[in-house]
């Protein structure tokens, strides 16, 4: 008997066919799971859940065409019933966080047991929430924290482009603020075009000073308004 009375359908997202094949072999003998679907990028995430009333997905946290913690957004906006467990190899606490800001149940690592990694989704399937024994306390310390309002311009950015621009007016190239955020270099390099439309400043030095002026810079990270 599962959990309801009812089965899970279950969306794998990651770009490499193995993990997507090995996890949904692993899946298919579990008597809680209903169908398993696969996606590769972002795009193919949303609309799979959206077209297969996906229950639970396993979501990659680096994707070719955005991350996981977008894709997660997204796949709530169009289909609020789903729940998300992210699966990353980081436990960068900065990317916990803003994956359960995006409305993730749960964030484990992908070298987690297998049996583990079954019973973390069925778990975050039927509502529950998990965290996998790497994530410290403080990332529950930080959601509990109030979240402050940012003053114009910079409340016009997402969650992303608050967060791109915090770690560019600390002075880290594209290149380092992909690694560290695991998306490509040219989704930053669009991102940084984009926030400084929304700032109204022509270069990387006009809005690390405009940061700088408004005494900002702790704040950026939070979550979009």
């Amino acid at each position: 008997m599962t959990e309801r009375g009812m089965e899970a359908r279950v969306l794998v997202v990651d770009d490499h066919p193995i993990v997507r094949r090995g996890l949904r072999t692993l899946l298919a003998a579990e008597s809680w799971v209903d169908s398993v679907v696969e996606a590769a990028t972002m795009a193919e995430a949303v609309a799979r859940a959206v077209e297969h009333r996906i229950t639970v997905a396993a979501m990659d946290v680096a994707l070719p065409d955005g991350d996981g913690i977008e894709a997660t957004r997204r796949i709530l906006r169009a289909r609020p019933g789903t729940n998300v467990l992210m699966l990353s190899m980081t436990d960068d606490e900065e990317v916990v966080i803003r994956a359960l800001r995006a409305g993730a149940h749960g964030y484990v690592r992908k070298d987690i047991p297998p049996e583990q990694l079954c019973d973390a989704l069925r778990t975050v399937a039927f509502g529950g929430v998990v965290l996998g024994p790497e994530i410290g306390t403080g990332v529950l310390a930080t959601l509990r924290r109030p979240v402050a309002t940012l003053p114009p311009p910079f409340d016009r950015l997402s969650a992303r482009e608050r967060e791109i621009l915090a770690h560019l007016a600390a002075g880290e190239s594209n290149a380092s603020i992909a690694k560290r955020l695991g998306i490509s270099e040219k989704t930053v390099r669009n991102q940084v075009s984009v926030v400084f439309t929304k700032l109204g400043v022509p270069d990387r030095v006009k809005a690390a000073l405009l940061v700088r002026d408004a005494g900002v810079l702790p704040d950026l990270a939070g979550p979009a308004t």
